[in-house]
């Protein structure tokens, strides 16, 4: 074999494997007209680095979908994930930025519906039984009301974008149960809250599969890394305010931007 046919035969393997091993894909992904919808986890509260144009959306340039769209240069991107935001004003206030071209979705919603943060304020400043109450409270939101939302939601984000490839992504588990932590919350309050999380993501999963819309959980990406943890991702009840209970910049890049592109 001359030498010219022996490295185009060894091109041509190198480029099979690269292709079955997904080394490709940041060619692919160039192609893509991608549009992240979402809450607070989306747009990147608590990690810092706030673009100005985005207000009290608090849109980071270390969010994942920022971090996503850096590494693979796509065909168009979109943010308009905002903190505080419900499925009802994804809905309303974000869905204008799909169209019939748009390729890719990524959206974290549902949170804000059954008062999260109405909850972990509850949790952090009133007893363990009132705290386990207002867990059950929205533990029965979630299995009541909140699916027709995900569903009209997920039927709103189809029709506007027939083609795309949507990405459902979950919440992190809080806390690492019999932890470091040595203060705070009870043991007790902390096992209800880590369960509710299990029933949201539960949820969440099973109505972006009768969507037809890809799910990734988070909760293996940040295992290790809760709150009690001794190497937490998520931030505690700290200032300000808002940025409790939400993923850091190592958590966006570690943990959320793994779990997305593993279902991109």
């Amino acid at each position: 074999m001359s030498t010219r046919s022996l490295g185009t035969t060894l091109a041509t393997l190198v480029l099979g494997v690269a292709t079955v091993l997904g080394l490709a894909q940041p060619a692919a992904a160039a192609g893509h007209h991608y549009v992240a919808l979402g809450d607070s986890y989306s747009s990147g509260v608590g990690a810092g680095s706030y673009t100005s144009e985005s207000g009290d959306c608090k849109r980071s340039t270390v969010a994942y979908p920022q971090l996503w769209s850096n590494a693979n240069a796509p065909a168009s991107f979109k943010f308009v994930a905002c903190s505080g935001a419900t499925t009802t004003s994804v809905a309303s206030s974000q869905l204008s930025a799909l169209s019939s071209t748009t390729t890719l979705v990524s959206v974290t919603a549902g949170g804000n519906d059954i008062g999260f943060a109405d909850v972990m304020q509850t949790c952090v400043l009133q007893s363990e039984a009132t705290c386990v109450a207002a867990v059950n409270s929205a533990v029965s939101q979630m299995q009541n009301s909140l699916p027709g939302k995900l569903d009209s939601l997920y039927s709103s984000i189809r029709s506007r974008a027939p083609q795309a490839r949507v990405v459902v992504l979950g919440y992190p588990r809080f806390y690492k149960l019999s932890g470091s932590c040595i203060a705070g919350l009870t043991e007790t309050e902390r096992s209800a809250i880590n369960n509710a999380g299990d029933v949201l993501n539960g949820v969440i999963a099973k109505r972006a599969a009768n969507a037809g819309f890809a799910w990734s959980s988070v909760v293996d990406e940040f295992t290790g890394h809760e709150l009690c943890s001794g190497d937490a991702w998520l931030h505690s009840v700290t200032i300000p305010i808002g940025n409790s209970y939400h993923p850091k910049a190592v958590g966006q890049s570690s943990g959320y931007l793994p779990a997305f592109r593993s279902a991109v």
